[in-house]
């Protein structure tokens, strides 16, 4: 392992957050380092079409996004390492952070490693990701209008993934292992209402069917077994999401599903000098634009912070 680098301002993950903040960062002359990950860009990369980022009226794709944003970071002088962080120590200052190769001392620290979708876990699934099978309804759901679509999960996120989609299908199964719903009262009493939403009760996806697109799922009654498909072309995951923040636990303040948690209207987290942006410490919008949002508070956040130090 290499000697110990000194860096004023060391910023963990990519994706939008991590980028904007690498971008405000580097053009206040902080000179940032980004840890972007072996798995660069976050979600993102996921997506082949992204409509719905102002500034690009025809869409874009979710790596030709990434790619402009690396560019637009590094034009300003971000170092950015295709590096992970595996262990992090936010207990004494200058903080200090660990790749596989890298040990850094860092004056401040911005977090963005953003979530993980959580995936049913099937072959088929992952083949036909993008190709019909999302974890975002908002991203794409324009993508699939006027066709049939299935949401999987109960919860709140479900519900409302499944209401935002009726404004594009003609119908729209809601998928769900039991026999009642999980979501507050309120969202599945309009789902109930809605009469563009078919509800596949006590049942699970064991495959997804297509060759290159989406055509259906397979569902498996999850008592007695048997198994019926049913014609969709587009299935949207919505089981949850997992913030990436394991290395942080002990480091900083979680909540109790692991996202981080930030003084309201900030980017600050319980330690001074570490700041959070982005799906990991965002559990409700989870988009680009507002992980790019939340980029730009931490980089100014960090920006005045360093100033106080300095003065102080």
């Amino acid at each position: 392992m290499s000697d110990i680098q000194r860096e004023k301002v060391l910023i963990i993950g990519s994706g939008p957050a991590g980028y904007t903040a690498a971008i405000y960062a580097a053009r206040a002359e902080l000179e940032p380092v980004m840890l972007a990950g072996l798995q660069f860009g976050g979600q993102l990369m996921l997506t082949t079409e992204v409509e719905n980022f102002p500034g690009f009226p025809e869409g874009v794709t979710g790596p030709d996004l990434m790619e402009m944003f690396q560019k637009q970071a590094e034009r300003f002088g971000t170092r950015v390492l295709m590096e992970d962080a595996i262990r992090v120590d936010f207990s004494k200052r200058p903080f200090q952070v660990e790749t596989e190769s890298q040990k850094f001392e860092a004056d401040a620290v911005v977090l963005a490693t953003g979530a993980s979708a959580k995936w049913i876990g099937l072959p088929s699934e992952q083949r036909l990701m993008n190709q019909g099978v999302s974890a975002c309804a908002t991203c794409d759901g324009a993508l699939y209008r006027d066709k049939p679509m299935a949401v999987v999960g109960g919860g709140d996120t479900a519900i409302e993934e499944a209401l935002f989609l009726t404004r594009y299908a003609p119908k729209v199964t809601l998928i769900h292992r039991r026999d009642e719903l999980r979501a507050s009262k309120i969202l599945a009493e309009r789902a109930r209402k809605n009469e563009k939403i078919e509800f596949a009760w006590n049942a699970r996806v064991a495959e997804v069917l297509g060759d290159e697109f989406v055509t259906g799922v397979r569902l498996e009654d999850v008592h007695s077994g048997k198994t019926r498909d049913i014609v969709v072309e587009a299935l949207f995951i919505a089981i949850g999401h997992e913030p990436n923040t394991g290395i942080f636990r002990d480091q900083i303040a979680l909540d109790d599903t692991g996202y981080i948690k930030v003084d309201p209207g900030t980017s600050r987290t319980n330690v001074e000098g570490v700041f959070a942006c982005g799906d990991a410490m965002d559990p409700t919008y989870r988009q680009a634009i507002t992980a790019a949002g939340r980029g730009c508070m931490a980089a100014i956040d960090c920006e005045r912070w360093l100033a106080e130090e300095e003065a102080g």
